[in-house]
């Protein structure tokens, strides 16, 4: 195979594993963000709201990147780790401005004007340690395997 070609290879895998990595905590997202706008928001507010799910959602997104990066032999290749995040984090971000505009009316600006609130700078953050993690294991494995 040529060097084009393997490229090529190594950007297909690392393409799938950070759409299947965004697309399972979307999800997982989606139904804890129900029951956060539904129950605990209009009980102890928008920003104490997230900050108890946040928590649970970097559990959830920590334990499902190692096992989306092992799965496509990502594990021990922190260049290719990284594009995964980096490809999981611009999923999950039209995923999320897709569900703002069709389930909540919301414009493009509206949707990148909520991270300016507390809550929305909480969440943001989550998600930049979402899009870290591949690249994170990667590096400890390789860490690891090298001592």
């Amino acid at each position: 195979m040529t060097r084009c070609a393997c490229r090529r290879v190594r950007l297909v895998v690392c393409a799938k594993a950070g759409c299947v990595y965004a697309l399972i905590v979307f999800l997982i997202g989606f139904a804890l963000g129900a029951i956060r706008v539904l129950l605990l928001a209009p009980r102890l507010g928008d920003a104490v709201a997230v900050l108890l799910e946040a928590p649970l959602m970097l559990a959830v997104s920590w334990k499902l990147s190692r096992w989306t990066a092992s799965k496509h032999g990502l594990l021990s290749d922190p260049g290719g780790a990284l594009l995964m995040g980096a490809i999981a984090f611009a999923v999950l971000m039209l995923a999320e401005l897709a569900t703002a505009m069709l389930f909540f009316s919301r414009t493009v600006a509206e949707y990148f004007a909520g991270f300016w609130s507390v809550a929305g700078a909480i969440g943001l953050a989550a998600q930049l340690c979402f899009a870290s993690f591949p690249f994170l294991q990667a590096s400890h494995q390789r860490i690891q395997s090298s001592g």
